[in-house]
């Protein structure tokens, strides 16, 4: 069995989001899916909290390229989730088989309706021969020992590549250490270097009114 929760909110001007929102929210009431479709109405942090926490799979699927970022599949992956995207956002650095899955191949299209309907496909044939396989692949009792695996390789690699700790680092390396020695060149022997700098400029302010750009003569 599968259990697909939809959780969000649709901007007020966004009637698009807002009609979504509603057909899902009718689907779900379908005798055939009650209770394997659900709709959370009012999504906040509080509610995010607890999906990010709790999902084996977070489900992205924005049509490319139009994915801000996706730092909910960050949050995922560091605990302990799973995720499944359309290769657009962070999913295009972060995605590797060992630690989730890819819908569709990454391919142009120029048509918005043949490009959902080949990713929606692709979607159907991804959870049904290989997501819930592996999910369900319990050679040793109740542990799905492949999906642990996949687990602490989704981890290793959020933490690694998209954690604050990483984004920190890469400013301190990058930018702030630079800048620090920066600094303390230019504040030795009295700052006698950023004096040089500052005479320099001066002098160039001043002589400027007294440059003179002459044409030579032509002969005709």
């Amino acid at each position: 069995p599968v259990q697909i929760v939809f959780a969000g909110k649709a901007h007020p001007a966004d009637w698009h989001g807002k009609e979504l929102i509603q057909r899902v929210t009718q689907f779900a009431r379908n005798p055939r899916v009650q209770g394997r479709i659900v709709f959370l109405e009012d999504y906040d942090i509080y509610l995010a909290r607890h999906l990010v926490h709790g999902v084996d799979v977070w489900l992205n699927t924005p049509r490319r390229p139009n994915e801000a970022s996706g730092t909910s599949g960050m949050k995922v992956c560091i605990n302990g989730g799973l995720h499944a995207s359309t290769l657009d956002g962070w999913w295009c650095e972060g995605y590797t088989p060992e630690a989730g899955w890819a819908i569709g191949n990454d391919e142009p299209y120029n048509d918005d309706e043949y490009h959902d309907t080949v990713e929606a496909q692709a979607l159907y044939n991804l959870i049904e021969t290989d997501i819930v396989p592996a999910f369900y692949d319990r050679p040793s009792g109740d542990l799905p020992l492949r999906w642990i695996r996949m687990m602490k390789a989704s981890i290793r690699m959020g933490l690694h590549r998209f954690s604050s700790h990483r984004m920190v680092t890469d400013y301190m390396r990058g930018a702030y250490a630079p800048a620090l020695d920066a600094y303390d060149r230019l504040a030795r022997d009295k700052a006698a270097e950023v004096a040089a700098i500052v005479a320099k400029r001066k002098r160039i302010a001043e002589l400027w009114p007294k440059v003179v750009v002459e044409y030579p003569a032509t002969n005709r």
